[in-house]
């Protein structure tokens, strides 16, 4: 029987929010045996792009990653928020370990070949190093990720944090029993984005696929119900969505992805 393994990913406003985050990492804290936290950048890369004169390019929600924002993103992501992260999980006796991609080679990525858009350093996820993961945490570590991946050539590159988590709850999933939870500001997917009551408790395959062509759940909700179903398909046991309250022990008020 394997044994149990949770991926939390947390981000967005969560990130932003300084009393909120606390309550996430206080969650995570007490959540016992294995787990493995993957974290966004909330908005402070773009605030930090601003401060130092440099308009953030986005399309469609995601970031255009050009040499210099990668080295802002690099410092915001995988410095200050990781670290920030780790520090506060110690705190609470959680020996958690900060991580980018590039370290002990765990997530080597592909630069996202230029189309109608060039995403300039962007990721597309093509390994995860799960041997290595296993191996931190059979030593009582729990990792804890930032959206910071590598090309394997010497170049960092800017992945999206719902992708990270997606990925090694994937790969780890051939050694545990693996729960994906995304966790952010909203209690669950919703029906009505300004009423936090209207959540779908369980959304499977094909009320995802008939919300989707009705356009009755919000667009961003969508990328990640997608990941959240690919990775049911590829032997991930649960997939729950909601905000901290879905790290307890008995959470009441979630989404969970059904195939």
């Amino acid at each position: 029987m394997k044994k149990i393994l949770k991926v939390v990913k947390t981000g967005g406003k969560l990130i932003d929010d300084e009393e909120r985050l606390e309550k996430v990492l206080t969650a995570f804290a007490k959540i016992k045996g294995n787990k493995i936290l993957v974290h966004g950048g909330g908005s402070m890369a773009s605030r930090v792009s601003l401060n130092l004169g440099i308009k953030p390019q986005m399309t469609d929600g995601r970031r255009i990653t050009t040499a210099l924002d990668i080295e802002i993103v690099t410092m915001v992501y995988a410095g200050w928020i990781n670290k920030k992260i780790v520090v506060k999980l110690q705190q609470l006796g959680c020996n958690a370990v900060g991580l980018s991609g590039a370290d002990g080679n765990v997530i080597v990525s592909r630069k996202r070949p230029v189309g109608e858009i060039d995403y300039g350093f962007v990721g597309d996820i093509e390994k995860v190093n799960s041997g290595w993961i296993q191996t931190l945490l059979e030593s009582g570590l729990t990792p804890v990720f930032s959206a910071i991946t590598h090309g394997g050539d010497g170049t960092l590159l800017n992945t999206n944090s719902d992708t990270v988590a997606a990925e090694v709850a994937v790969a780890m999933s051939e050694k545990y029993d693996t729960r994906l939870m995304f966790c952010f500001e909203k209690k669950g997917v919703l029906t009505d984005v300004e009423k936090n009551t209207s959540v779908i408790p369980i959304m499977n395959w094909a009320r995802y696929q008939r919300a989707k062509d009705e356009k009755t759940i919000h667009n961003g909700m969508l990328p990640k119900l997608q990941m959240g179903f690919d990775a049911l398909r590829r032997n991930v046991s649960q997939v729950m969505i909601g905000d901290e309250t879905i790290l307890e022990k008995n959470p009441i008020l979630f989404t969970q992805l059904k195939l």
